[in-house]
């Protein structure tokens, strides 16, 4: 077994030479990024978030700048950095400092490989294993992050004591992944065109018309259209475009392919799972319905918790509910905060 020098702040992991993945081929000389944060000697969460997350959960000494989980994670918040040790990755096939797609679109002799939810879990486990981590205290995944927290505690249930998954089942279900086929479509056809960021910009629009409810779009865009010169403009379009714009400055079509498959490749066997584990399910995710979470915990071999949130944001509760996912992470939290003030 590798190790590294056991310090808090970011870091690379460097994979085993040739890191074999789930659907065949392997990852080369394969790069692991990652932040790691609050006290040293406290309990450690692993903290994991949709496709367009990263490591930089919340704000650090060294980097202040606000994290993906900004609102939740930090000192006195939910989970609270003054009590624990947070660990985020960069997604292998992302945007960040691991592993990912050339860019521009690599030709078939040099595409980037399938990634999957068990390929980054078992790179994961790779990297506890360097730092001379034994057990992680809890994993805490939201959407693609909670599919991670299930391949993880299904590859190694000695390895986590527990799992909080958001928004986040065993599979994806077939009418999220026609969704995002045609995503991918439209970003294959436009790079084919040279118009990929174009392309990507439509793509996130379409899928956020999958993110948000009904009820919300309802509230929010249910103006009349404004027809002028034979053209008819619609109140939620804008808000479609700016938020493609924004992701797509910061994102990559290459990227975005990638993490989109290993979405819909997502398959764990939850009778393998026997780590206590919480579900929470939002009443609006058309992305992941309630249903679904259902009979993943009627089938998951151990302990199980299922809370269902009230929400008009859809799939998107996880950032936009924060008193109540709040509530639920406290909740979690509390015994491992408890058993960490006997200890320390």
């Amino acid at each position: 077994m590798s190790t590294i020098e056991i310090t808090l702040g970011t870091g690379l992991h460097h994979l085993p030479l040739e890191f074999p993945l789930e659907h065949g081929g392997a990852l080369h000389s394969g790069l692991l990024a990652y932040e790691r944060s609050g006290p040293a000697d406290a309990p450690l969460i692993v903290v994991q978030g949709g496709i367009s997350a990263g490591r930089h959960v919340t704000a650090t000494p060294d980097d202040p700048t606000p994290g993906w989980w900004q609102a939740l994670v930090g000192p006195e918040r939910a989970i609270d950095t003054n009590r624990f040790q947070i660990l985020g990755t960069d997604w292998l096939g992302g945007i960040g400092a691991s592993s990912g797609p050339p860019q521009p679109r690599p030709t078939e002799t040099e595409s980037f490989p399938i990634v999957t939810s068990h390929d980054q879990a078992r790179a994961l486990l790779a990297l506890l294993d360097a730092l001379g981590i034994e057990c992680v205290d809890r994993f805490v995944g939201a959407s693609y992050g909670g599919m991670v927290a299930l391949a993880f505690a299904a590859l190694a249930p000695t390895r986590v004591q527990g799992v909080t998954a958001i928004s986040a089942a065993h599979e994806s279900h077939p009418r999220a992944s026609a969704w995002r086929s045609v995503q991918r479509r439209i970003v294959e056809l436009g790079a084919r065109h040279g118009e990929g960021s174009e392309a990507l910009e439509l793509a996130r629009g379409l899928a956020l018309t999958t993110y948000r409810s009904r009820r919300e779009l309802a509230e929010r865009f249910g103006a009349a259209p404004k027809v002028s010169e034979g053209r008819a403009r619609f109140a939620v379009e804008g808000y479609l475009e700016a938020r493609g714009r924004d992701f797509a400055a910061r994102f990559s079509p290459e990227a975005f392919l990638s993490l989109s498959l290993a979405i819909d490749l997502h398959r764990v066997d939850p009778g393998r799972i026997t780590t206590p584990v919480t579900l929470v399910a939002a009443s609006s995710d058309e992305l992941v319905p309630v249903e679904q979470i259902h009979d993943l915990a009627a089938r998951l071999g151990g302990p199980v918790r299922l809370i269902e949130i009230e929400t008009r944001y859809g799939h998107d509760a996880f950032l936009k509910e924060v008193d109540t996912i709040g509530a639920v992470l406290r909740s979690d939290l509390a015994p491992i905060s408890d058993r960490s003030e006997v200890t320390r």
